[in-house]
C-alpha cells in the first residue's frame, strides 16, 4: 500500500513540476512570438536606443523606460539593502526574544500589504514630504526609489535572516573563543559565511523592484522622457505597459509586448548573474 502511495505522489509531484515548466514555456513563446518580430519591424537600435516614445507618430523608443527602470531599481537597492541586511542581522543575533515576537510578524505583515496600499502611502506621505523638503512636484525618481526600497525590505529581511540562522553556531562560538566580541564575531564570521543567501536576498529584491508596477505608477510621475534628475518624473517599462495597454492597438500594442520581452530578458539576465555569482561563492 505504501509503495502505491509513493508512486502516486511521485506522479503528482512530476505533474506539478511539468505544469510549472509548461507555463513558463508558454509565457516565453507568447512574448517572443509576438514581441521579437515587432522589434525587428521597428528596428533593434531604434527600439532599444530610441529616446522618444510617440505612439501616435509610430515612434517607439524605450530607452527612457529602460533607464527609468534601472535608475529606480538602483535607488531602491541603495535604500533597501543596507537596512534589510542590518535588520536581518539584528533579528538573527541581537534581538531580544520579546522584541522578536513583535518584529517578526511585523516584517511578515509588510510582505502581505498590497502594492496599491504602498502606492497610496507614497502618494499621501512621501510625495508631499519630497515636494516640501527637496522641491519639485514630489512625484519623482527619488520618491519611487524610496518607496520601492521600503517594499523590498520584507523579502530582503526574511531571506537574509534565514541564511544567517543557517550558518553553524560553531562559527560564531569559535570567534568568541578566540576573543572577538559579539559584533565582530557576527560581522566577521557569520555574515561572510551567509553571503550566498544574502546575495539571493538581494537578487530577489532586485526582481521585486524592477517588476513593480502599481506603486510606481502612483509616485513616479510617469513622464515618457529621458530621466532628468532625482526630483524629476520617470516612467519604467512596467508602468509604460500598464498605462497604455488598455487603449493600444496594432503596432502600438505589439510595441508594448516587445517592451515586455525586454523586461523579461532583464529578469533572465539578473537570474543568470545570480547563478554565476552563487557558483563562484560556492567554489570559494
Amino acid at each position: 500500500m505504501k509503495k502505491h502511495q509513493e508512486v502516486i505522489m511521485q506522479q503528482v509531484f512530476r505533474a506539478a513540476a511539468c505544469a510549472s515548466i509548461a507555463l513558463v514555456a508558454m509565457i516565453c513563446i507568447f512574448l517572443f512570438a509576438n514581441g521579437v518580430p515587432t522589434i525587428g519591424k521597428i528596428g533593434v537600435s531604434d527600439f532599444i536606443l530610441g529616446q522618444k516614445w510617440r505612439p501616435n507618430n509610430d515612434i517607439f523608443g524605450i530607452l527612457p523606460m529602460i533607464l527609468g527602470s534601472v535608475y529606480v531599481t538602483l535607488g531602491a537597492i541603495l535604500v533597501g539593502v543596507p537596512i534589510g541586511i542590518l535588520t536581518a542581522t539584528f533579528m538573527a543575533h541581537f534581538c531580544p526574544k520579546g522584541a522578536y515576537r513583535l518584529l517578526k510578524p511585523a516584517v511578515e505583515l509588510l510582505a502581505g500589504i498590497p502594492s496599491v496600499i504602498y502606492g497610496f502611502f507614497g502618494l499621501v506621505v512621501l510625495v508631499p514630504f519630497i515636494r516640501d523638503n527637496f522641491g519639485g512636484t514630489g512625484s519623482s525618481m527619488l520618491t519611487a526609489s524610496l518607496l520601492l526600497g521600503l517594499m523590498i525590505l520584507p523579502t530582503l529581511i526574511s531571506v537574509a535572516e534565514a541564511s544567517l540562522r543557517a550558518v553553524p553556531t560553531s562559527y560564531y562560538e569559535g570567534a568568541l573563543a578566540l576573543g572577538a566580541g559579539q559584533v565582530r564575531s557576527v560581522f566577521c564570521t557569520v555574515v561572510p559565511a551567509a553571503k550566498s543567501g544574502i546575495m539571493a536576498a538581494i537578487i530577489l529584491g532586485i526582481g521585486r523592484a524592477i517588476g513593480e508596477t502599481m506603486a510606481v505608477i502612483m509616485v513616479a510621475g510617469n513622464q515618457a522622457r529621458m530621466p532628468q534628475g532625482l526630483l524629476e518624473g520617470v516612467r519604467t517599462m512596467t508602468t509604460n505597459i500598464v498605462i497604455e495597454m488598455g487603449y493600444a492597438a496594432d503596432l502600438h500594442r505589439d510595441a508594448l509586448i516587445a517592451t515586455a520581452v525586454v523586461l523579461f530578458i532583464f529578469i533572465m539576465l539578473i537570474n543568470l548573474t545570480f547563478s554565476y555569482l552563487k557558483g563562484k561563492v560556492v567554489q570559494q
